[in-house]
């Protein structure tokens, strides 16, 4: 799959952009702050109907502005497609593909896979456990339409019995019938996701395993899907810890309470893991999503590298050449402050790519290498 052009308005720090991209690489060069990480944010955006980086769709309106309207151009089997989505303050975000509205986002996702590697993906290692859920939670949605439906119906589900909960509290009166019909909903629709989050990491453990071995030298690196209805059911889960929920006003036992453990040699890779040891697993977490993706999909995903090259090692990185070089990662968008770095590894591989000087707003081609 390969995205041919890319058109922004009021995206970010855009106002107006419009860049025709190679079918390999992509280089965005330009200083901090340029606006090299909203150009990879846009690509993200209009593949997973989300940013990447920003919490909500109005953070991605220009300042001042009321709207934001991105279009791409992506050509997948051999058939060009349209993307196009915008979001309008006090209104309502559109997605469409070929001038068709989407009703329901979750219809878009998975349709034009895309990888994000980022300076901060150790928090997947060091922070909480959300963010851990929210990762698998993004590559399963990708490959598994009816696990992403699930996970909608069982957080909205969520947030309904919170409410009650809350009321409860509040009005001094609790009432046992309200409440199971929302227990019936979470135990249905989070049965799915328990179940598919198990299944699928049955086929990513030995892949991302592949992958770590060939960053770095041998060792076990495993990753355990921790789970409360690994021990009970989700019924009986539910009933438990009723009182618990009423005391603390919010629902205390289920997959939104799941986690993924990572260890090295069977040590805590979050307590007891060098930086190096996080980083490498981390790579070799976004690798085994890449290689899962197009298993499932048939075709390589979108890769974005944002930064990379100033936080991995020098090992890291000819490891991450090596496979640039093998020609397994497809079409990729690689951003750096520094154009003569990365023309230097790339020269070092002997591959073509397009170079781009980001800056003030602008996309301008500024070079292209061939080798």
């Amino acid at each position: 799959m390969q995205l041919e052009t890319l058109q922004l308005s009021n995206f970010k720090n855009y106002a107006e952009a419009r860049v025709s991209f190679t079918s390999k690489i992509n280089v965005l060069v330009g200083k901090n702050g340029s606006g090299k990480t909203n150009l990879l944010d846009s690509i993200f955006y209009l593949a997973m109907t989300r940013s990447a980086v920003s919490p909500s769709d109005p953070y991605c309106v220009r300042h001042g502005e009321d709207h934001f309207y991105l279009k791409g151009v992506f050509r997948r089997h051999d058939e060009k497609h349209e993307v196009s989505g915008g979001y309008q303050k006090g209104g309502k975000k559109i997605i469409r593909e070929d001038g068709q509205e989407y009703q329901k986002f979750s219809d878009h996702v998975g349709k034009y896979p895309v990888v994000w590697i980022g300076p901060d993906d150790t928090d997947l290692v060091r922070e909480a456990s959300e963010l851990r859920r929210r990762f698998f939670d993004s590559v399963i949605s990708q490959v598994d339409r009816r696990y992403l439906d699930a996970l909608i119906l069982y957080n909205q589900s969520l947030r309904q019995r919170n409410s009650l909960l809350k009321m409860f509290h509040e009005n001094h009166r609790f009432d046992a019938v309200a409440l199971e019909t929302y227990d019936d909903m979470l135990v249905q629709h989070g049965a799915v996701v328990f179940e598919k989050r198990r299944d699928f990491l049955a086929e990513f453990a030995p892949v991302f395993q592949e992958y770590y071995n060939f960053i770095v030298a041998e060792e076990e690196a495993r990753i355990a899907y921790k789970s409360g209805l690994l021990e009970t059911t989700f019924a009986q889960g539910l009933s438990d810890s009723r009182d618990r929920d009423q005391w603390l006003q919010r629902t205390t036992f289920g997959i939104h309470r799941d986690d993924f453990q990572f260890t090295l040699g069977g040590r805590e890779l979050k307590r007891l893991g060098s930086q190096g040891q996080q980083k490498s697993f981390v790579i070799a977490l976004k690798l085994a999503q890449f290689a899962v993706l197009k298993a499932h999909k048939g075709f390589k995903p979108l890769l974005l590298l944002d930064d990379i090259f100033d936080k991995l090692d020098d090992f890291r990185i000819e490891k991450l050449l090596e496979l640039i070089k093998k020609d397994e990662l497809g079409q990729l968008f690689i951003t750096d402050a520094r154009p003569d770095r990365t023309s230097a590894l790339l020269r070092k591989i002997d591959v073509s790519s397009a170079v781009y000087k980001v800056g003030e707003g602008n996309i301008n081609i500024y070079a292209e290498q061939e080798f």
